[in-house]
């Protein structure tokens, strides 16, 4: 009896999913323009060239890296607006840095920054690259970003979302190029 209690209210009780909000739709009507706008940024920079991007995770907690991740997912899908991740360093035309940098990464991120083509575009990514975030002190964090290599634009937030990263981009390219 219990059973079948339980299997009608699973099939035939009320309906526990929402429909999209308001929020949610002007949220995907942001993106599109801000990435619009990148695309059209890029054109004028690049000729029509992509912006590669390597991720480095300094330290985070792997909350900016679910962030980042789902910038290339198939809702996000920034590849349609010219930006694309690489492995290599050696490949990337900017650095995005996640987490309060650790002693223990300290030596590999700069090693990628020095391996990365001159000049670099680096994005701090999250109060944690920004300021240490509430590591900030600790024995085992070796500072924010900029106090292991130069940062040329700060995304505050914890994390910041998909839409603050591309718009992140955005202005730094436009403060980059006074476009």
């Amino acid at each position: 009896m219990f059973v079948f209690q339980i299997l009608s209210r699973l099939f035939f009780g009320p309906r526990v999913t929402e429909s999209p909000s308001i929020f949610e739709n002007s949220e995907k009507e942001n993106f599109e323009k801000i990435g619009n706008d990148l695309q059209e940024t890029l054109q004028k920079l690049c000729g029509g060239k992509s912006l590669r991007i390597r991720a480095v995770d300094a330290g985070s907690t792997n909350a900016e890296e679910i962030e980042l991740t789902a910038l290339n997912n198939a809702y996000y899908d920034i590849e349609r607006f010219g930006l694309s991740f690489v492995a290599s360093p050696k490949h990337a035309d900017m650095l995005f840095v996640t987490g309060a940098v650790t002693r223990n990464l300290e030596y590999a991120l700069k090693m990628t920054y020095d391996a990365m083509p001159q000049p670099a575009l680096v994005v701090a990514i999250g109060d944690g690259a920004c300021t240490g975030g509430i590591w900030k002190g600790s024995y085992a964090i070796a500072g924010a970003v900029e106090d292991i290599i130069p940062v040329d634009y700060k995304i505050p937030g914890d994390p910041p979302s998909p839409t603050q990263i591309l718009k992140g981009i955005l202005h730094l390219l436009r403060s980059q190029s006074q476009i």
